[in-house]
């Protein structure tokens, strides 16, 4: 038998981090749903789909919009997502991908 396929932990993922989990993790640290010392490395695709739905729970309070945020998850939400954008251009991730298909 196999071993279950389990996510590698965000500091080890595709383009550090700047994934759709990626991104799940860190509005999960946004929103105080996971200490931000808490990679998910080995959690299998059911934890990451009750994180994911947490998080869009969160989400839908503040219309899913960050500027509805309140100021405090605001100002965490542009520390903690613009540190991973930083760090994603620094390892040559350019977003190219992410947005091809919205041309």
């Amino acid at each position: 038998m196999s071993k279950p396929k389990t996510y590698v932990g965000i500091q080890n993922d595709l383009n550090a981090g700047m994934t759709v989990i990626g991104k799940i993790v860190r509005d999960a640290w946004v929103f105080g749903l996971l200490d931000e010392t808490e990679t998910c490395e080995g959690w299998n695709g059911a934890q990451i789909d009750v994180l994911l739905d947490k998080v869009n729970k969160t989400w839908d309070i503040y219309g899913c919009s960050v500027s509805q945020l309140p100021p405090e998850l605001f100002e965490r939400h542009q520390k903690i997502h613009n540190k991973a954008f930083h760090e994603a251009k620094a390892a040559g991730w350019s977003g190219h991908f992410e947005t091809a298909d919205e041309a």
